[in-house]
């Protein structure tokens, strides 16, 4: 067995893009049934003509991400939808009775019960309720380790994904999982790999509700177990490529103080999954910021100093590029609340697609975010309100 541990990520060629930059990178958070946030993003960026290079997801955000790879651009729009509109058919017929009462806590109560339904009947196309359960299963099997058979998802992203598209690479693509033996955070990559449904599975496969997956004789769960997006991935290719990167996440870093225990677990799952995305564009852009100026200072060095081993080396780790980091994060109304990720009602569906659509117009409006910057990277998020942004109140920008 090969332990196939993933620190840094091969370079990305340049490819052309309708940009002011040489890589569009869309960036996939876990989140289960709101990933539907997701496929609303990529509705609004396509009609913009902003197609990705690059395309990296987590969990949920690894099968949108295949979906889209996996197909060609005029379909991919509506291979998203037959995938949300497959998972959530066994609920179409209740919102009818949705639709009939207003206000939070009648549409929490029917949430709750779509929640308990996905629990109690699996969701069609995805994953399966086990009989007998893993306690009556024996010991070393899948069966007794999870308690859902996920052989249908497998069906489905076959049904759904083209894998020799995706491993011919006219996009790139990266999923990630951990591996179970050894704790290892690994990404598949179809620069390096040869992409199967097993690496989508094992990116998605939460314990103890999905089985690990099998790859080349190591087993896999879901790479939300340990980060929840592949931001430090994609970041990590230093390929001097000017990048726009679009981090759309389903969980939010920052919300309210909990009231009582059902908030408490709905901000737990927040804090968890939400793998402080701003911490690590905070990071990276400081690390932009000193390689910018090394090359600014390497530019005037005499050659004698220029050629040394040292000069050498630093112009290496030098990324002379810039970045525009535009963050898409999905705010939960409270009536969704703790079963949020696991309500797959059609009804609620329509709403995450929505909600996704209407931020990436409005993130979309502002010119700047496609728009090279003048500095070494620019970070924006024209969807969070104000007061909760890591910034000052009154700007809509962080450079």
């Amino acid at each position: 067995m090969t332990d196939k541990t993933s620190t840094q990520a091969p370079p990305e060629p340049p490819k052309p893009t309708a940009s002011e930059f040489e890589s569009i990178a869309l960036l996939l958070q876990g989140g289960g049934a709101l990933g539907a946030y997701q496929a609303g993003v990529y509705e609004a960026l396509i009609e913009r003509n902003i197609e990705p290079t690059w395309i990296a997801g987590i969990s949920i955000g690894s099968i949108n991400s295949a979906i889209i790879a996996g197909n060609a651009p005029a379909d991919r729009v509506a291979k998203l939808r037959t995938f949300w509109e497959g998972v959530t058919a066994g609920t179409s017929l209740w919102g009818n009775w949705t639709d009939m009462f207003t206000g939070a806590n009648a549409r929490g109560f029917f949430n709750q019960c779509f929640a308990g339904q996905a629990l109690m009947n699996g969701v069609p196309g995805f994953f399966a309720p086990r009989f007998p359960p893993p306690p009556m299963q024996p010991n070393g099997t899948p069966a007794a380790t999870s308690w859902y058979d996920t052989q249908e998802l497998r069906a489905t992203l076959e049904r759904l994904v083209d894998f020799d598209r995706i491993n011919a690479k006219q996009m790139r693509f990266s999923v990630g999982a951990v591996n179970v033996r050894t704790g290892n955070f690994a990404y598949f990559d179809n620069a390096t790999d040869t992409i199967r449904a097993e690496h989508i599975m094992a990116s998605g496969a939460l314990p103890p509700a999905f089985p690990a997956v099998e790859i080349d004789g190591e087993f896999y769960w879901d790479g939300g177990m340990i980060s929840n997006t592949p931001l430090d991935w994609v970041l990590s290719a230093q390929s001097d490529l000017d990048t726009l990167v679009f981090q759309v996440d389903l969980w939010s870093a920052r919300g309210a103080l909990p009231r009582d225990l059902a908030e408490v677990v709905v901000r737990m799952k927040e804090v968890q999954y939400s793998s402080r995305t701003r911490a690590a564009t905070d990071q990276f852009r400081q690390h932009q910021k000193l390689r910018a100026a090394f090359n600014e200072l390497y530019a005037k060095l005499p050659p004698e100093l220029a050629k040394t081993a040292q000069a050498q080396l630093l112009a290496k780790a030098s990324d002379p590029a810039v970045y525009n980091i535009v963050q898409l994060i999905y705010r939960s109304p409270t009536y969704e609340g703790q079963s949020k990720d696991y309500e797959f009602s059609r009804k609620t569906m329509q709403d995450h697609w929505a909600a996704g659509y209407r931020d990436a117009k409005t993130t979309l409006s502002h010119p700047e975010v496609l728009t090279r910057p003048a500095e070494a990277v620019a970070v924006y998020d024209f969807v969070t309100p104000p007061e909760e942004r890591h910034m000052p109140a009154k700007s809509e920008k962080r450079t």
